[in-house]
């Protein structure tokens, strides 16, 4: 006798299956009780791409952070332009919605991140200096 887990409409049924001659015989199928492992294990997801190194060189200032994970859809201003506070300097896409983050202070920006990075919560994407 071998027995098979089978899969019908996502409810499992343990069946045993005896081989006699040219005949089989099959045992009425049941609930299947709570397995130590499970029969098809899915895939592992795959990993996302670490998200790019800062630039090394980003001089002090007011750091603006990621207040979300995202995608940067775009750079507003120039690196070394000089920004007003509350003014628009990139594009953070997340949940298919556009976020403008805008600067915290006036100064000079400096981009730690490019276009096209994904970026987690608390990453930095630039600095006013």
């Amino acid at each position: 006798m071998r027995n098979f887990v089978i899969t019908v409409n996502g409810k499992s049924y343990e069946v045993g299956v005896e081989e006699v001659g040219a005949t089989a015989n099959v045992s009425a199928p049941k609930a299947a009780a709570t397995l130590a492992a499970p029969v098809n294990q899915p895939a592992a997801a795959p990993q996302a791409a670490p998200a790019p190194a800062p630039k090394a060189n980003l001089g002090s200032g007011e750091k603006v952070l990621s207040p979300f994970p995202g995608l940067i859809k775009g750079l507003l201003v120039a690196e070394g332009t000089k920004v007003e506070k509350d003014q628009p300097i990139l594009v953070l896409e997340a949940m298919k919605m556009d976020n403008e983050i805008t600067a915290p202070v006036a100064g000079v920006v400096s981009f730690a991140v490019t276009k096209g990075a994904n970026v987690e919560s608390d990453t930095v994407l630039a600095v006013i200096g």
